[in-house]
């Protein structure tokens, strides 16, 4: 099929694992005419689902893409992980699409995940649609979850249909309101979206005031329900099952004909040297696209997935990478569906596509075809930070070479996954969202790439800080025979506000110290940032001013400088009144509330701060609290033994604080320090 901008739909589905957004996926693409059959779960035939971990789990772990062809329009669908600790691919999906629908449960109603994409994709202004699944089931609870909607979200989440005869079909609201539903008339569901609609424009509203519905145009209403979407005005509900297909054909009728096309969803944040620019939709102007999904595929190699936002992007055309400024050929150019690759002759603006191959590419870049796009990039996602951690080495010599390559492509997939070397501590440290996010990513080393590893807890990312303002000063003189060293420093520090890092400040008068050694006082002072001052952790939020010194003509050098840069630090530091900090995550535990109490007791025991408890899904609590990381190391083991199993938890980092004084003073007696004796 040949189309136009016009005529796309990029739509992601998201929401709280379980609540059927693979099968959603599959009847969409069956109802589509792309597939034959609906695959299933629990065979492992699904489109989305087709790497072979995420068959053995039954779950997605990573975002699958395909496109539906039907009745003039091409909707790009993509298909995201419902877990936590896979929110990485998720979020990084809804800088691809312009509309976002997040999958809700019949039965056991809204999840936590939801929540959380609800929030990512209103901060992003996209349009947002709800999606009732499963209504045909035991227990389901289609009024209840709908009336948990819009008091969470807000009045604005209304229905686009409703279902009927205990779920077994739907009936609609909008297009043709004819009839009773299981919630009731449909008719007064039609009035609250068309009131809902009209008040979003005056000259409607005006219209709609003194004509009525009948008065209004097609061109109108359609014109003010996309602006309506857009702003966020209305959030449409839908009611399926797409496990029987009820309400499957009908969301795909709303798709086609009211969700956003990229011309109408909110304009991309782009920005060049920090300054905001617009990529048009034009086929015509010079390329910008995106990439938000890097996949390294055993057979095709690194295929690169982007969203084209301004131009045409063609096969055998030039493109180059950033700033890059040697261009790549575009060889060959796919659509995906799944884990087919099907080539295709160009991707025009709002369309999605892939090249392989090109091992500049990483996630994130942008692709374009004219210098005049240099240093443009696209609004960074903010990813959560990745807390969960161990510790990992290969467990057979030799390997290491091969476990770095590994890494290196898994970091390449996932925004969410961080690969640290301590070089201090010869340690690599394998940083994700989760404790199933880890142990996915073993699992992956060891079968993707044939290396097996061992791994143990990393040390805490502790930190140094200082609350009080100090002076120091340092003379260094060595004396070896011939020319020999010489450098005075003196320097005053200050603490910064948490989170401000360091700030240097050359205060020096006439010239006391010559400007050529004022980069080696710096660097003697970076060494101790670096390698810490009372327990060998990073040192922040300090300001160093230094203000006076003396220098030799002879004996004054770089290193002489670098020398006293350092010790001159140091003896401020020591006087600055300094402080060990500690990682204080968000910690989200989910548990039967039966483990109510179980759970808050060993919180309890963590140096917790409880903040917040509600309930989440049927007889299940949720709470929040704030605990220092290094409390947290066995925590996986603790919950799954106190909750049977049933408890899972997410960390979010929050803040750096203070360690108690007994802990500080642990961790500074543990530490030998290494300093230079000069």
């Amino acid at each position: 099929m040949s189309y136009s901008t016009e005529q796309i739909r990029n739509v992601a589905l998201a929401g709280h694992p379980g609540a059927g957004k693979t099968t959603l996926f599959e009847a969409l693409l069956h109802a589509g005419g792309t597939i034959p059959a609906t695959g299933s779960l629990e065979r492992g035939t699904t489109v989305s689902d087709h790497d072979p971990m995420e068959r053995a789990r039954g779950h997605s772990l990573n975002t699958a893409i395909a496109a539906i062809d039907h009745g003039g329009f091409h909707i790009n669908l993509i298909d995201t992980p419902g877990y936590p600790d896979f929110r990485g691919p998720t979020l990084s999906a809804l800088s691809a699409v312009e509309t976002v629908a997040i999958v809700v449960d019949a039965v056991a109603g809204i999840g936590w995940s939801s929540r959380r994409l609800m929030e990512a994709a209103k901060a992003r202004e996209l349009c947002r649609v709800v999606v009732i699944n499963r209504i045909d089931a035991d227990g389901a609870r289609p009024a209840e979850v709908l009336a948990a909607l819009r008091e969470e979200f807000g009045p604005e989440c209304l229905p686009m249909n409703l279902p009927a005869d205990g779920g077994r079909r739907v009936v609609d609201c909008f297009f043709n309101p004819q009839g009773d539903s299981d919630l009731g008339p449909v008719a007064d569901f039609h009035q609250k979206i068309v009131d809902q609609v009209v008040e979003i424009n005056e000259q409607v509203m005006d219209h709609y005031l003194s004509d009525g519905e009948e008065g209004l145009s097609g061109a109108e209403l359609h014109d003010a329900f996309e602006q309506c979407l857009r702003e966020g005005h209305l959030v449409p509900v839908c009611f399926v099952s797409a496990r029987t297909g009820a309400g499957v054909a009908e969301l795909l009728e709303l798709a086609e004909k009211l969700f956003p096309n990229p011309d109408e969803g909110n304009p991309p944040a782009f920005e060049r040297n920090g300054e905001p620019i617009t990529a048009t939709p034009d086929p015509r102007a010079h390329v910008i696209a995106d990439v938000f999904k890097i996949v390294n595929d055993p057979f095709v190699g690194k295929l690169s997935v982007f969203r084209v936002f301004q131009g045409t992007v063609r096969r055998d055309s030039q493109l180059f990478v950033d700033d890059g400024r040697k261009p790549f050929k575009v060889g060959h150019l796919f659509r995906l569906k799944g884990k087919e690759h099907v080539e295709i002759e160009q991707a025009v603006p709002g369309d999605i596509a892939a090249v392989a191959k090109v091992d500049e590419i990483h996630f994130d870049a942008v692709l374009h075809d004219s210098h005049d796009e240099d240093h443009i990039h696209l609004r960074p996602i903010d990813f959560p930070k990745p807390m969960f951690g161990l510790a990992i080495e290969a467990a057979t010599r030799g390997q290491e070479q091969k476990l770095a390559t590994a890494l290196q492509k898994l970091a390449e997939e996932d925004p969410g996954f961080h690969v640290e070397h301590n070089a201090e501590l010869n340690e690599t440290v394998i940083r994700g969202l989760g404790e199933l996010h880890l142990r996915v990513m073993l699992e992956r080393i060891r079968e993707r790439y044939g290396v097996e590893v061992t791994s143990r807890p990393p040390r805490i990312a502790y930190r140094e800080t200082i609350s009080a303002p100090a002076e120091g000063h340092h003379r260094h003189k060595k004396q070896t025979g011939g020319a020999g060293q010489f450098g005075e420093v003196f320097l005053r520090i200050e603490p910064l506000e948490r989170g401000k890092g360091f700030e240097f400040v050359d205060a020096v008068k006439g010239g006391t110290i010559p400007g050529q050694f004022i980069p080696a006082v710096e660097k003697g002072v970076r060494q101790v940032l670096q390698g810490g001052a009372i327990a060998g952790h990073p040192l922040q939020d300090v300001r160093v001013t230094v203000y006076d010194g003396k220098y030799h003509s002879v004996d004054s050098k770089e290193v002489a400088f670098v020398a006293a840069g350092k010790r001159a630090f140091l003896d401020a530091v020591l006087k600055a009144k300094p402080q060990v900090l500690e990682p204080i995550v968000e910690l989200t535990v989910a548990a039967p509330e039966a483990h109510m109490g179980d759970i808050t007791g060993q919180l309890a025991g963590k140096r917790a701060r409880i903040h917040g408890t509600d309930g989440g899904r049927d007889g299940e609590i949720v709470v929040r609290a704030q605990v220092p990381l290094s409390e947290l190391t066995d925590y996986a083991a603790e919950l799954k033994g106190a909750t049977a199993g049933r408890g899972r938890y997410v960390l979010e980092f929050s803040h750096y604080e203070p360690v108690p004084g007994n802990v500080q003073k642990q961790l500074v007696e543990g530490w030998k320090p290494h300093h230079d004796e000069d």
